[in-house]
This record gives structure tokens, sequence and C-alpha cells, in this order.
């Protein structure tokens, strides 16, 4: 379709629409008249931001959500206090995410100083201190250049990582996570989604006591799993562990209700409950059926996109009817981790500090013991961060996060406080249990529907999530405009710097 015919789409459109039935499909070549997005979390609020991008300010884009919006960004409130709950930390290299703060008009969240330490369950193993120098020398001391390889390879992974946002910027998209895989990183990049991270390490020269000492804490706090988890995510969440971190002022979740304002997307707070295809000649819609907290409703869509996951586990709620053949039913399991925010006295003495005011650590890893009931515990800093504010020493009564694999029970709170005065618990589904089922699911299910989060088997972070959303925005777009020539393209970078 010629890019100049394209701003006279909407006028005909609605010309078209005002002499037809509404809810009838579309004439070949017209866009989209509705656009369903089921979940209002960080994937589904960027994809109805970049689909309105895309498709224009003509199409209507409904956003539907059983809960709240942010989905796995969430805040509780303790002492009149919100403190994130749900996913904490955006690396430096997030491009999306840098540029939904921009557009938003959001402000980076001041950082607050904090050491950090491992322990082993019976002693502190490796900690930070306050000379950079003095780090670096007990790593090299420890672990030889393990350090080193570890850093390299992640780097390395970052810059080829990076070729995403030149390919979206040009408009390129990818019909599969393996093929948006392998055109950052070729084979390797697939290789890696099968692979243990263990495995890829110990071939990297990297050695067993780093991955059990570093490695393995850095996994069990930022996925809850351990080092055999497929070498791809590893590296996603060892970048997540870099020093050049960021978090949004007033709570990351205040990105995706920005970005339905931004979409000028409408919010049904509702329950999706079956997806259906409903054909009209060669046009084909899908008519979902919902629940409200008041009615049952029924709308027609030309194009579904599921930002929820679909695994039986995560009990999304959204059944397939009248499908030929039928979809198929995704296999795989979700992590369960839980997120228990404590106001209380840290037991500095569990971790070897009888006094506690000479315990210097802000956070605590631990190593992969079966005797260990947490995987972290960390004083953690509001969402609104004054300009006066310090973070709690030791001996007062602080907030702390403990991440665990079932929630704590009383004996267990007693080991890690000294006494606490409330205790709040979260339970996520929060990552794909790695390992629980093979390959990458489908980003297209079916003709127009689409789903997102596929990419979480690949990595599971905020910017994965949003890189999905704008793969799925412009693969949508290009499918729906027959732009065969935009999708799944090979060589790109050779092709794009053809085009420059």
């Amino acid at each position: 379709m010629s890019a100049s015919l394209l701003p006279l789409l909407p006028v005909l459109l609605a010309a078209w629409t005002a002499l037809g039935d509404p809810g009838t499909p579309q004439l070949d070549g017209a866009p989209p008249a509705k656009i369903a997005v089921v979940g209002a979390g960080i994937g589904g609020t960027a994809t109805a931001h970049f689909l309105r991008q895309h498709f224009g300010p003509e199409v209507q884009v409904d956003v539907f959500e059983k809960g709240e919006v942010g989905g796995r960004l969430a805040t509780v409130t303790v002492n009149h206090h919100d403190y994130e709950s749900g996913g904490s930390i955006i690396h430096s290299l997030n491009l999306h995410m840098q540029e939904f703060v921009k557009q938003l008009g959001l402000k980076y969240r001041r950082s607050v100083a904090g050491k950090t330490s491992v322990f082993s369950g019976e002693e502190v193993i490796l900690e930070e201190t306050d000379w950079y120098l003095l780090d670096l020398f007990r790593l090299w001391w420890r672990y030889g250049i393990s350090f080193i390889r570890l850093q390299m390879w992640v780097e390395e992974i970052m810059e080829k990582f990076m070729r995403i946002y030149k390919y979206q910027a040009h408009g390129y998209a990818f019909s599969s996570v393996e093929e948006l895989l392998g055109s950052l990183g070729g084979s390797g990049f697939i290789n890696m989604t099968r692979r243990p991270l263990s495995d890829s390490l110990l071939e990297l020269g990297v050695s067993q006591r780093f991955i059990d000492e570093v490695i393995a804490p850095i996994m069990r706090v930022n996925y809850g799993q351990n080092v055999s988890i497929p070498a791809f995510v590893g590296a996603v969440s060892l970048a997540g562990a870099q020093t050049n971190l960021w978090a949004v002022e007033g709570g990351n979740k205040l990105v995706c209700s920005g970005l339905l304002k931004l979409a000028n997307a409408n919010l049904l707070q509702a329950q999706v409950t079956t997806i259906s295809p409903v054909s009209s000649g060669e046009a084909l819609q899908y008519q979902l059926n919902f629940t409200t907290a008041e009615a049952m409703g029924s709308e027609l869509y030309d194009i579904v996109v599921l930002a929820t996951p679909l695994q039986a586990s995560v009990g999304s709620g959204v059944k397939f009817q009248g499908f030929s053949p039928p979809l198929e039913t995704l296999p795989g399991n979700y992590h369960c981790t839980v997120a228990t925010v404590v106001h209380g006295y840290l037991n500095t003495s569990f971790f070897g500090f009888p006094d506690p005011r000479l315990f210097p650590f802000a956070s605590v890893l631990t190593t992969d013991k079966p005797d260990l009931f947490f995987n972290s515990v960390a004083s953690v800093c509001p969402v609104n961060i004054s300009a006066g504010f310090r973070r709690k020493q030791p001996q007062e009564a602080g907030i702390y996060k403990v991440f665990s694999p079932q929630p704590l029970d009383k004996a267990q709170l007693k080991t890690l406080f000294r006494s606490y005065y409330s205790v709040q618990v979260t339970e996520w589904q929060a990552y794909p249990r790695y390992g629980s089922c093979q390959g990458l699911p489908p980003v297209e299910l079916h003709s127009n529907l689409y789903y997102l989060n596929g990419i979480e088997w690949a990595g599971s972070a905020m910017e994965m999530s949003s890189v999905a959303a704008k793969n799925i925005a412009l693969l949508a777009y290009h499918r729906w405009n027959r732009q065969t020539d935009m999708v799944d393209q090979k060589d790109l970078m050779h092709r794009i710097k053809t085009e420059l």
C-alpha cells in the first residue's frame, strides 16, 4: 500500500462505517476498526502505546485487565510510604523504558547507596566494601579472572542485543522469538535458550567456585532459580545485576498507567473468558466474551494481542473456542516467588554480627543451599525518596523485602528478625519455571491473534516485554497491510546500511 494513501484511510473508514454496520468486518485495505489487548502490565500497556503509534488515532484500542494496572509492577504501603513489591530495577541500556519515562514526564528515582553481601547459611563469604579497588582485588584473589571473563561475555551479549533498537526503528518485525533472537545473535543466541547457564560459563573458563558463590546468588534473587536456567536467561539476569540501574520516582507501575493514557486506550476492568474466531467471507474477526463486576459483555475485534501468560499454572481464565484445528495448549509452568515486606529489626546475629551497629550491608544474597529458606533480604527505600532521606541503620526498625520460594512461617520470620511490627506478603507467578518446557512459545497463535509473553521464556524483564510489545505492534501492522518484506528479513545489519 502506498504510504501517501495512509493519511486518507481514517477518513475513508469513518465514511464507510457511517453507512454500514460498525460491527461488520472492514473492507479489504482499510485499517482495523478495533484492537483488543488482554493484560495491562508493562507488556500490554506498551503494546497499546506502540499500536497507537503505528495504526494511528482513529483505531479503537481496548485494554482488558482483571486485576490492577501494572501487573507484576506493584507496590505495598507501609507507614504511609509505598515500596516496590514487584519489578524493581531497570538497566541503563533499556532504551524503550528510558523513552517511556521521557515521554511521560516521569522522573528517575534518586539512588541510595548500600553494600551487598553473599551469605552461605553459615557465614558471609563475599562482601562489598567502600573501596572499589579493594573489591576488585578480593574478587581476583578468590576467583582469578572469572569475573573479567563474565563481564566480557555479558557485554558482548548486550552489544548484540542492542541491535534490536535499530531494527525496530527501521520498522522490522519478527514472527517468532527464535527469528528475533536469530537476527541479533544468530544460532548462538538461539542455542543459549536451550543450554544451561552453568555449562556455558564453565566452557567460558569461569570457575565453579565463582558460579556457586556469585552467579547462583544472583539467579536466586532475580529469578528464584538456580544456575541450570538457560544461558540467555542468565545473561539477562546478570545484566540486571550491574551497577548502572535505575527506577521510576513514584513507582515503576506509573509507566503502565501513563502508557495507557498516552495511547488513548480504553481500560476495561474485566476478565476475558473466551476468544472465538468469527468469519464473514474472507474477513476474520475475534469475539471476546468477558465479565466485569457488574455484568457480562461481548465485543468483536479485528486484532487481538494477549499480553498475559497463558500457561495453565497461571490461571489466566482465557479459553479459546471455535478454532479449527484447536489452538495448542502452551506447555510449561510459572515459578512462584514470594515477596515479604517486613517492618522490623533485622536479626544481624543470624548473619554473624551480634552487634547490629557493625552490620554494614543493605542487602544479603544467598548461595544455593537446601537449608536456606530465603533467596535474599534487603533494606528497601520507598518509591518516593525525599532530599533528606537516609537508609535506616540495622539497629533501627527498617523496611525489608525478603524473597523466598515459599511464604515465611513465624519461626522463619523470627530467625530473620529480632522483632517486627508488620508483615505484608505478595505471592507472584513471577517468571517462567525454566526447564519446564522445550522450545519457545509462538508469537502468532492465529491470523491477527498474537501472544506477547512468549518472550519471557527467553528472558523475563521489563525491557524484554517492551521489546516484544514493539515487535508485536510492528508485526500486526505489517501483517494487516501485507508488508511481507518487513517481517523476518535476513542480514538486517547489511540491509539497514544499504538503506542509509
